[in-house]
């Protein structure tokens, strides 16, 4: 039997009734897949996340929901679940991302609504509830750039005063990480993952989320790799989380300055991770329309290498890699 008719029969019985119809409602970067459940006129839609077993786990999706939602956050309802199947009934926050949503008129009122509900998910963090987010994994994600977008997308083989360079600048980014104070992080806190409902923001996409540093999700949200603003108002955005953070007794850097350079350095690991990720969602599981979104992603990184002295090598890095494409007539 095929998932499809899997789900079908699941959610006849689950909805004691076959008067439904099922529609594609999203794509998703990994195996996961969401369909749109219509019923009768007077009566809500909703979605259903069909996982397969052998590919993901509903688990963490379940657990990290009633944390957030505990947290005081708006998150997808669990009408039921089957997590032998890998399938969920969830409420349906609709069908319009921050994405979708977001210009120059309303961009203000739904960054304080993210900002918001990241302070009070944040404020809500005790150790032991979620996985670390420790060297050991933040390392894993660091390692996907050589392995998927220089070796695979750029296919190069870096030399050995390369590879040293690249190693001294990972080790720099992971004691700045595992330096900053620690909460729970949703780990894809950005435009796709953020709906615009009532109240706002529904929060998508929550199932990978960890115990860890405090600027990763603020690094996710105002670097976004979907959507870019000038650097005045993401200072501008960060200055108020920061604000509020402090006032909330949530344990930021006293000093600003401290504060957004841990930012930027965070910024700088998602920054690899994400480029690494784009490229094995091409090269691995062909999906190849998030390769458009790399060079904003490469912008964020390249910027922050031209700031700071202890990343300068790694700028250095980036230039060899692009002088080496042109000469073979691409560009980044």
């Amino acid at each position: 039997m095929d998932r499809a008719e899997q789900l079908r029969r699941w959610l006849v019985v689950t909805l004691a009734s076959d008067d439904f119809s099922i529609a594609p409602a999203s794509d998703d970067a990994s195996f996961r897949r969401y369909f749109r459940i219509r019923r009768g006129a007077a009566q809500a839609s909703l979605v259903a996340m069909d996982a397969p077993p052998d590919k993901e786990n509903c688990a963490p999706f379940v657990h990290v929901a009633h944390l957030f939602a505990a947290a005081g956050v708006h998150v997808p309802t669990i009408h039921a679940q089957d997590l032998e199947q890998g399938f969920l009934l969830l409420s349906d926050l609709g069908d319009t991302t921050y994405l979708d949503a977001l210009d120059e008129h309303n961009a203000g009122r739904l960054y304080e609504d993210a900002l918001a509900a990241l302070l009070r998910i944040q404020r809500a963090s005790r150790p032991g509830s979620l996985p670390d987010y420790d060297r050991e994994l933040l390392e894993k994600e660091l390692r996907l750039f050589p392995d998927w977008y220089i070796a695979r997308q750029l296919q190069r083989e870096l030399d050995t005063t390369q590879l040293r360079t690249l190693e001294k600048t990972f080790s720099t980014i992971l004691d700045n990480n595992l330096g900053q104070a620690r909460v729970f992080v949703h780990r894809d806190y950005h435009s796709r993952n953020l709906m615009v409902c009532e109240p706002c923001p529904g929060i998508l996409d929550f199932q990978d989320a960890v115990y860890g540093p405090i600027t990763y999700d603020l690094a996710s949200l105002l670097r976004d790799a979907y959507i870019a603003w000038d650097e005045e108002r993401v200072i501008d955005w960060a200055i108020r989380y920061w604000e509020r953070a402090r006032a909330g007794g949530l344990p930021v850097p006293g000093d600003f300055a401290d504060f957004y350079r841990d930012f930027e350095w965070m910024g700088a690991q998602r920054q690899l991770k994400v480029l690494g990720i784009f490229a094995r969602l091409s090269f691995r599981d062909g999906k190849d329309g998030y390769l458009k979104d790399q060079p904003l992603v490469m912008s964020y990184l390249r910027r922050t290498c031209e700031r700071y002295r202890e990343l300068a090598g790694l700028g250095r890095l980036l230039e060899d890699l692009e002088r080496q494409e042109k000469r073979a007539g691409y560009t980044f």
